[in-house]
């Protein structure tokens, strides 16, 4: 069931959803997409939708040498080498650590939950990368300036399904561009707005506003791995923010918006028409029109 709900009840429930999607050890998640006002996007078949749309690959994917980051996001950000990073919403922190293997001389995540840090300390741990190369952090987001070992990063990264998790895209944005360097800059990859209006079956037909400002609240029982289990993290609060607001909201706080791309691919079958590339990406089928899926962002401070 969804409803909207006020911003200021969902921080210690979404941190509790957000425990549960962490597992004890080793795992294959259950695949899933994230929620949709009108419907469940849940494809438990399909061996190529993520378990979690913020990080590709699961752990012990990641472990066998997959990479956690896509091939655009890669290209787009480009080359690390010598570089640190923080990654804002890292969950197990296979996206923070893939930039470790690019290259990058020192990369910090930082989480809402614990247990999701946890892990990430654990997988650092496990490939031999000590804090000096690879920290983690415990924090909302909001929190991130005094949360974080250093002031200033020369990349500030944040992956696909973060955004849609945060209520105030100025607050968020001011955070981030504190962040980062002189000289650095402000990489974002997000799902496209214009999804969250589409009906779920064919992403034809327009059926949600795409300006609304109220949250929705997936009251779903149970997290991933047990959908008859009614838990804490039950409830999980979800923002559709206009391109236009996040656009003002980094050039608002002091960035320069270098490039806004937007992808005609999705991470996972978010309409029911979407097909399988083989490539680890979804699209319309060839004879539909194509919308945005997805979008990406560079920012940097002169």
């Amino acid at each position: 069931m969804h409803r909207p709900g006020p911003p200021d009840d969902r921080r210690d429930p979404d941190r509790a959803q957000w425990d549960t999607r962490v597992p004890p050890g080793p795992f294959e998640p259950r695949r899933r997409g994230p929620a949709h006002p009108a419907g469940n996007p849940d494809d438990p078949g399909d061996p190529h939708v993520p378990g979690d749309p913020r990080e590709p690959c699961a752990p012990e994917a990641f472990r066998r040498g997959e990479d956690g980051l896509h091939d655009f996001e890669r290209a787009e950000v480009g080359d690390v080498t010598g570089r640190t990073l923080l990654h804002l919403q890292c969950h197990t922190g296979v996206g923070t650590l893939s930039w470790v293997r690019h290259g990058a001389a020192q990369v910090v995540g930082l989480d809402v939950s614990e247990p999701a840090v946890e892990a990430a300390r654990d997988l650092a741990a496990d490939l031999g990368l000590g804090p000096d190369r690879a920290s983690f952090v415990a924090a909302d987001v909001h929190d991130a300036a005094e949360a974080v070992p250093d002031s200033r990063y020369d990349i500030v990264y944040m992956g696909a399904g973060g955004l849609g998790r945060l209520p105030d895209l100025r607050r968020w944005a001011e955070t981030a561009a504190h962040l980062v360097a002189p000289g650095g800059f402000l990489y974002l990859a997000e799902f496209h707005p214009v999804t969250d209006v589409l009906d779920d079956e064919s992403g034809a037909r327009i059926v949600h506003d795409y300006f609304s400002r109220e949250p929705w609240v997936d009251e779903s029982p149970g997290p991933d791995t047990d959908l008859d289990a009614v838990t804490a993290g039950s409830r999980d609060h979800r923002w559709q923010h206009p391109l236009g607001d996040v656009v003002s909201a980094v050039a608002g706080a002091g960035l320069r918006v270098e490039f806004l791309h937007e992808h005609d691919v999705t991470l996972f079958q978010r309409f029911a028409c979407l097909w399988h590339g083989g490539d680890g990406y979804y699209r319309l089928p060839p004879d539909r029109p194509r919308v945005p899926l997805m979008y990406s962002l560079k920012a940097t401070r002169p």
